[in-house]
């Protein structure tokens, strides 16, 4: 039983203040009790950031030389720790053991190393004949990350944050706070200079809506759900400070009539059920040719109905329980809604999996016979629960994709890369990947419309943290 009641504000470990709550560390698998974590108060975000505010003078004139030697000292400490985080993710949010220690803690490492690298070569001064422009850290950033692959997004932060040169206040899901806090720890082992990075946990309608409020905050940077993107930005409007929103999506695959099917829909379901659903850019819409609806779908429902649901302590499970009660539930009414609307199970379907009885277990569910408008199709579900539309025609394909809220991303299956080319330009989303690519986080990552705004990773990812000043004369 773990008992997390201290924050990280300036350099140090600090009891919370008084009136704050405690939320309990509930183990997906088993549903047990794992331990207790102290929530913060308006008055707890007040002091980090009031650290932050105070180091930011001094930071934001650190050389480049001496940010990279701290970016290197934190890949150093984060590699030591690479199975505690590992196992950390297991417990809290039951991603199984073989998915934390190759992606979910590995891509915390990745995103640090990518930093840090950009970081070397990054441009903070362009002259232009008489002009020069300075691009300079935009000041403290409040940092505010979700559960679902927590170390990602927290490193995907923090690292192009402190290497523009701005303080943090990160605020992590108090779903996922194991690895948050070795995460901190990771920070002051590296020499992290106090005040640089802070660290507290609380609600959001408390904690997130003190930072995002807060005069002395220059930035909120948010990954969450739509609802919370909107909710912060309303909050930041006051004070004018920048947002940058990584939201929900509910991304396409558009698997063209020249595509390997086999490979295409494998590939497809994989990557949809990865991480049990719960993935904001995950392919989440299967969109096939109308004559080749029905091979596709009994592709699907075979790999569907071969992944392997399990402990997520055993190396064999492919995927583990959802993450947390509230997800489970809406999960499973998401699949009864998809029944009530017409929609054929061809896999999985409500309940959990034959022979769990506890942890929250969903089914790995395909719907056949899905169209656009419904509620499955347009809401994103967050859950191992996948729909497959058919179309006529690429132009009928393409219309499909880009008939919803969300513009997270797009996947495209051809034969042809000039076709592939061509249909990712006409996709309304911020990324696109053909042919089953995996993620690449030297380029910039984000959505459009209800998806968000800003850019993560790369370059992009870096320069959201700057203002630019323009000097000339």
């Amino acid at each position: 039983m773990k008992t997390l009641n201290t924050f990280y504000i300036g350099g140090q470990w600090v009891e919370p203040s008084a009136g704050g709550t405690q939320t309990d560390i509930v183990n997906p698998a088993t549903e047990t009790l794992t331990g207790h974590l102290a929530m913060g108060t308006a008055q707890d975000a007040d002091r980090a950031v009031a650290a932050a505010r105070s180091a930011f003078p001094a930071w934001s004139e650190s050389s480049r030389a001496e940010r990279v030697a701290l970016l290197e000292r934190i890949v150093e400490c984060y590699r030591a720790r690479l199975d505690d985080i590992a196992e950390a993710v297991r417990i809290e949010i039951g991603a199984p053991i073989t998915l934390c220690r190759h992606l979910q803690a590995a891509i915390g490492l990745s995103q640090l190393e990518a930093a840090l690298e950009t970081l070397r070569h990054f441009e903070f001064e362009t002259h232009h004949e008489k002009s020069y422009v300075r691009r300079e850290a935009v000041g403290v950033a409040a940092l505010i990350t979700p559960w679902n692959w927590p170390l990602n997004q927290i490193a995907a932060k923090v690292a192009p944050a402190i290497a523009a040169g701005c303080t943090v206040v990160l605020k992590p899901s108090e779903i996922a706070p194991l690895d948050a806090v070795i995460f901190a720890e990771i920070m002051h082992a590296a020499g992290t200079p106090p005040g640089v990075f802070n660290m507290i946990f609380g609600e959001g309608r408390v904690v997130g809506a003190r930072l995002s409020s807060h005069a002395d905050v220059d930035m909120v940077s948010i990954t969450g759900s739509t609802r919370a993107g909107v909710e912060v930005a309303v909050s930041a409007a006051l004070t004018v400070k920048r947002v940058a929103q990584e939201l929900g999506g509910k991304s396409p695959l558009l698997i063209l009539d020249d595509a390997d099917l086999q490979q295409a829909v494998t590939s497809g379901v994989m990557q949809c059920m990865v991480n049990s659903g719960q993935t904001c850019v995950a392919p989440t819409r299967m969109l096939v040719p109308r004559e080749r609806y029905d091979n596709a779908i009994a592709i699907a429902a075979e790999v569907a109905n071969g992944i392997v649901v399990g402990d997520p302590a055993d190396p064999a499970t492919r995927m583990g329980p959802i993450s947390n009660r509230a997800q489970y539930e809406k999960v499973q009414h998401m699949i009864r809604t998809g029944i009530e609307e017409g929609a054929r199970v061809i896999a999985g379907g409500p309940g959990k999996p034959e022979g769990f009885a506890q942890g929250f277990y969903a089914r790995p569910t395909v719907f056949a016979d899905v169209s656009n408008g419904m509620k499955i199709a347009r809401e994103e579900i967050f859950g191992p629960v996948l729909v497959m539309i058919p179309y006529d025609g690429e132009e009928h394909a393409i219309a499909i994709a880009n008939d919803t809220e969300y513009g997270l991303a797009g996947y495209i299956a051809t034969s042809n890369p000039d076709r592939a080319r061509r249909v990712a330009a006409r996709l309304r989303v911020g990324s696109v990947r053909i042919n089953g690519a995996m993620l690449d986080i030297t380029v910039p990552f984000g959505g459009y419309k209800t998806s968000g705004n800003g850019r993560e990773y790369g370059r992009e990812g870096l320069a959201e943290f700057l203002e630019c000043k323009s000097v000339t004369g």
